[in-house]
């Protein structure tokens, strides 16, 4: 009887030690999953940069085609891959019951951001309109310490004011600089239009970007981008309406422009979409700022416009900020 004890006792330490060391490679397996690769966001918000430049120079590539109907066209492609992907993760196409009301303002500043931003392309350059763009951040940061309690610590507005600076030494607007100094042969008051598009844009982004991050990672990326998609279709088609400016574009290279619109601006969103979720807005808004680098490099490129040594001073004054949180936000993460 003795033995069989012993071996009935053994037998049980051997099954606690088997429980013990299967929950620690659980709760290390789990503490995997739950720790997020540092820079990651600032990475996906990198390569939304990107897509998103891209997409802006087949804008302004496109020709006779109302800023308007371009986000309708860029809304009908996203669309037609957007509904496969909803049905096969099958989240369905309203979403969670409390974060509708978020998902809807989210559609709607979303969308008329993406028309005043088109707008705002084809009414003065290309890098002016992107640099006019990245106000954003200043925005974002208010916005987000406002209604998302985040803290807005002395690095972010150091940032904050070398974007700034950046954007001001490349607009170089003519209060400051004197109408010489702007070089512009267009009509100022056709640029002045874009300018006033191109802040109204950032407004709404940062807003967008607060958004997202309020709803977090409760609602699935794809469902925000249609959300995003279907109220920008109908925002279009509403405005196309009332203005009268539908017309089909008669160039089969526009026609293959649009397309392309749509499905790199699908990809610049899902990338987009998923940093937030995983970063602070903050941050993500700063490193956006590379969209100017981008959008720099195109216009040299494929416009033959080669900026001054006031754009150069900017473009440096963007590049270390964007640099500087994506090295904070590394160390941080190394800690």
């Amino acid at each position: 009887m003795s033995g069989c004890r012993m071996l009935l006792e053994r037998l049980c330490i051997v099954i606690r030690w088997s429980q013990f060391t299967k929950c620690l490679s659980l709760a290390g397996k789990e503490a995997k999953k739950k720790a997020p690769c540092p820079g990651l966001g600032l990475f996906y918000t990198l390569l939304s940069a990107f897509l998103f430049s891209v997409a802006s120079l087949f804008v302004k590539k496109v020709q006779d085609v109302h800023a308007v109907e371009i986000s309708a066209f860029r809304c009908v492609f996203q669309m037609l891959v957007i509904i496969p992907c909803l049905i096969y993760r099958k989240t369905g196409f309203i979403g969670p019951k409390g974060q509708r009301i978020f998902l809807f303002l989210r559609g709607v500043l979303g969308s008329t951001a993406m028309i005043l931003l088109y707008y705002a392309f084809q009414a003065t350059s290309l890098a002016d309109a992107t640099v006019i763009t990245f106000s954003s951040p200043v925005f974002t940061s208010i916005f987000a310490c406002i209604f998302l309690k985040e803290k807005y610590s002395l690095w972010d507005a150091l940032f904050t004011v070398f974007t700034i600076t950046g954007v001001i030494l490349i607009v170089r607007p003519p209060f400051l600089f004197g109408a010489s100094a702007v070089g512009r042969g267009d009509s100022y008051s056709l640029h002045l239009k874009g300018t006033i598009a191109a802040v109204t844009h950032a407004v709404f982004a940062a807003l967008t970007l607060v958004i997202l991050r309020k709803m977090g990672k409760s609602v699935d990326y794809f469902l925000s981008i249609w959300y995003y998609v279907i109220l920008g279709l109908l925002e279009s088609i509403i405005v196309l309406f009332i203005i009268g400016e539908w017309s089909l574009p008669y160039c089969g290279l526009d026609r293959l422009f649009l397309i392309l619109i749509g499905l790199f601006g699908l990809g610049g969103q899902v990338f987009l979409t998923k940093a937030i979720q995983i970063e602070k807005a903050g941050p993500v808004a700063i490193m956006k700022t590379m969209d100017v680098v981008f959008a720099f490099i195109f216009q040299i490129i494929f416009f033959n416009d080669v900026p001054t040594w006031w754009t150069v001073g900017g473009a440096l004054c963007v590049i270390a900020s964007s640099t500087g949180a994506a090295v904070r936000k590394w160390c941080q993460g190394s800690k």
